[in-house]
């Protein structure tokens, strides 16, 4: 069974803010996917972060999973407002977050999945549901191991990140990623 990996709109962002998603498309190593909200999330997000405008023309995170099953629907909305506070008034809001959390929870094709985040109540609450989670240090330190890019290059891509307003666990030193 292929083990996919769901990046959220925060991690899209991460890379996209230092120019880097060929980066995160090595990491993913053709296992990437996403969500229909997530991919109108990142559309979005292209206004402020124009690199993100490439994913919608690239294949490597698939064609956006649609869910238009109304059963479904009503259970990610449910999902969506009573474990991340969406409210009835913005339906977007943490919709892609709960759709990602659904799909890999209850369709048998992505059992086993990871979702990949930086939002701490979103990732507590994958745990919490057994899903296997990582965060972008996760897939820096992946791109450090495998030899995508050096340590210092990678501390240094992090550092980039936070200075470009992005949140995220943070290495204390090269060394760290390289773990």
């Amino acid at each position: 069974m292929t083990e996919f990996l769901f990046p959220d709109n925060t991690v899209l962002c991460n890379f996209a803010s230092v120019s880097r998603l060929d980066l995160l498309n090595s990491v993913l190593d053709g296992r990437g996917r996403w969500t229909e909200a997530v991919a109108y999330e990142a559309t979005r997000s292209a206004r402020v972060l124009p690199d993100l405008g490439q994913l919608t023309a690239a294949d490597w995170l698939g064609e956006p999973i649609e869910i238009d099953d109304e059963s479904e629907i009503q259970q990610i909305n449910a999902i969506r407002r009573a474990v991340f506070g969406g409210a009835d008034d913005e339906p977007l809001a943490h919709l892609g977050e709960a759709q990602t959390c659904f799909v890999i929870v209850k369709w048998s094709e992505f059992a086993g999945s990871w979702w990949i985040s930086d939002d701490r109540e979103a990732l507590r609450y994958a745990r919490l549901r057994g899903i296997t989670t990582r965060e972008t240090i996760d897939l820096v330190s992946t791109a450090v191991i495998t030899g995508y890019i050096a340590a210092n290059d990678g501390f240094d891509l992090m550092q980039q990140m936070a200075s470009q307003g992005r949140h995220l666990r943070l290495p204390n030193t090269a060394t760290d990623l390289r773990r």
